[in-house]
């Protein structure tokens, strides 16, 4: 397992069969992104392209080379060049869980571990942390369907650090996740404790414990928090958007216990990102209702969203009797948007959290 050297180096005029996949890929390039001017270097991703839009492209390319590759494989290749060098190869190798979202020349790199879907969507957040440490995104085993995603938290750490070798050696580490990832990330940490690997800054941002692990107390705040939200948002629609907000809850609390029930998954090509994605996060549900957390012996910085009101309000009670220190910052936004569209504080605070850590260095 090896992280994919997305430089797209093998692509050179040299190579005419390179070539000749270059200019086999940049009209369909130009077709999903709806866009006449593409670079061979150009990320997919920049270019305004989406998960659907993977979908699409490998969907396309299919069609055209014969050759059924996971959607995933944009991650790896994220540019016609890369992804031109890697179609030249006569099989695809194991990528690494481990993808550079942002270059650095500093050491250690810092480490984001993945929602419960599985990728690493911090691509703008992490252009957003100012550092000159790499930026790493861990994705789940699974995301390319190639293999059985893990539905335990401690198998996806013990698989993690395996890869570690990939980007890092020795420490000190620097480990951030968000929800789900948040208790991957924790577990990534004990284990390289109890190993005597030092753990430099440890990140959770809004993650929290399945509401099982938490007392009786947490779970009735939780659940009046829920439903006073619920009620507040109905009470503000017209009968008909209530009516229609209610359904929606109903839908969405259907999925996830279809997520738990093992149900069939929708129709969808088997390496598509629309399959593997729900794949891995049924799994995901199963690993976060089994996982309890275990006291921390070191630092935990904790950042919550400002305006989610579907988990606790307050952290200090889940998660000071598991660390031996606790530090929490608010930002805004919600739990959603606080790594998509509203990232600027919470980038801000991670890069003063990495400034501040390795300051010395």
């Amino acid at each position: 397992m090896a992280l994919f050297d997305s430089s797209g180096s093998g692509c050179g005029a040299g190579s005419a069969t390179a070539s000749t996949t270059v200019e086999m890929l940049i009209p369909i390039w130009q077709r999903v992104l709806e866009r006449p001017g593409i670079g061979i270097n150009d990320n997919f991703f920049d270019a305004g392209g989406n998960v659907h839009s993977a979908d699409l492209l490998f969907r396309d390319i299919q069609r055209e080379c014969g050759r059924e590759l996971p959607s995933s494989t944009i991650f790896h290749a994220p540019t016609i060049a890369s992804l031109a060098s890697l179609l030249e190869q006569a099989t695809l190798p194991r990528f690494s869980p481990f993808i550079r979202l942002k270059a650095g020349s500093v050491k250690p790199p810092i480490l984001m571990a993945h929602g419960l879907g599985g990728r690493a969507r911090f691509s703008q957040l992490a252009k957003h942390i100012q550092t000159y440490h790499p930026i790493y995104g861990i994705q789940a085993k699974g995301i390319d369907g190639r293999e059985e995603p893990f539905d335990c938290i401690e198998d996806m750490a013990q698989f993690y650090l395996g890869a570690l070798n990939d980007v890092q050696r020795e420490g000190p580490y620097i480990l951030i996740g968000y929800s789900f990832g948040g208790l991957v990330a924790l577990e990534m940490a004990q284990r390289l404790l109890e190993t005597g690997k030092n753990v430099g800054l440890l990140v959770l941002v809004d993650a929290y414990p399945h509401p099982r692990f938490m007392s009786a107390g947490q779970r009735l705040r939780l659940g009046v928090q829920r439903t006073t939200r619920h009620i507040s948002e109905m009470r503000q629609k017209p009968i008909k958007g209530a009516i229609s907000y209610f359904i929606a809850g109903l839908k969405h609390r259907m999925r996830i216990a279809q997520n738990h029930s093992g149900s069939r998954l929708p129709e969808a090509p088997r390496l598509s990102l629309a399959r593997t994605t729900l794949q891995v996060q049924k799994k995901a549900y199963v690993a976060l209702a089994r996982y309890r957390p275990q006291p921390y012996p070191g630092k935990i910085k904790f950042v919550k969203s400002e305006s989610d009101s579907y988990f606790p309000g307050d952290p200090v009670p889940v998660w000071a009797n598991l660390a031996a220190s606790l530090e929490v910052e608010t930002v805004p936004g919600s739990h959603l948007n606080m790594v998509t569209t509203h990232f600027e504080s919470l980038a801000a605070i991670l890069s003063r959290y990495v400034n501040d850590a390795f300051s010395h260095e």
